[in-house]
């Protein structure tokens, strides 16, 4: 299996990825593949999150659980989908949140989740200003949720949290979630703007998510570091 990882994360990965437990991710999915079992993302797309966004670069990280797993909907950057696919429950949630945090002109405004200029719901616009979206398990069977979530995956990308953490100044991790916030000692505090609150879902969404500026929270702590603030919607 080749797996694609630019050279800025490659430094910093690469002796986690000569581990034994991840040697075992590689030859899960080979079998899996053998047996003609239908695995989301293509190889050479397991770390689009971690190409997006260079290790150097990131300013921002986004964590969610587990990849999209029906065909044709996710490209890999947690939360985000392909260009005009149905958008998601918990997505459309994030836009209210984004038009209730921060004023837009008037074409670029929300209403009822949707943009009225017909934005797609792809979150490459933020990846590409050093957002990095990541998934806790980066690898799905087709139709299948969290059917990745025990082989190992987590530990790869708590690394790659801890990682982060260690190496950079100034990061903010949004935590959305129970499941985000278990990785919250996983972040030096000192160093970091960690914003936590209820998931976007459906279920969580009004009990705080809604309300927490997470947007101009972070912008408002960039800003303070000098750091270019994020264009939330484009």
């Amino acid at each position: 299996m080749k797996l694609q990882l630019t050279l800025s994360w490659k430094k910093h990965l690469w002796l986690e990825m000569k581990k034994d437990y991840f040697q075992e991710i590689i030859e899960f999915l080979e079998t899996e593949k053998k047996a003609w079992k239908i695995i989301y993302p293509q190889e050479q797309d397991i770390f689009s999150a971690l190409n997006f966004t260079d290790f150097e670069d990131v300013k921002v990280v986004i964590l969610w659980q587990d990849p999209y797993h029906w065909e044709g909907q996710a490209h890999w950057l947690s939360f985000s989908v392909q260009d005009w696919v149905k958008v998601p429950p918990s997505l459309k949630n994030v836009y209210r949140e984004i038009e209730n945090d921060i004023t837009y002109p008037q074409h670029l405004t929300c209403k009822e989740g949707r943009l009225l200029d017909k934005q797609s719901w792809n979150l490459t616009i933020w990846a590409e200003q050093w957002v990095l979206l990541l998934n806790s398990c980066l690898t799905v069977e087709k139709s299948k949720p969290a059917s990745h979530s025990k082989i190992w995956w987590q530990l790869f990308t708590d690394q790659i949290i801890n990682t982060l953490s260690d190496e950079k100044e100034n990061v903010v991790f949004l935590l959305w979630g129970a499941f985000a916030q278990s990785k919250k000692p996983l972040i030096n505090e000192d160093k970091h703007l960690v914003l936590e609150t209820t998931h976007p879902s459906p279920f969580s969404a009004y009990r705080w998510f809604l309300w927490s500026k997470h947007f101009s929270k972070t912008n408002q702590y960039l800003k303070k570091y000098w750091l270019k603030e994020i264009e939330w919607i484009k």
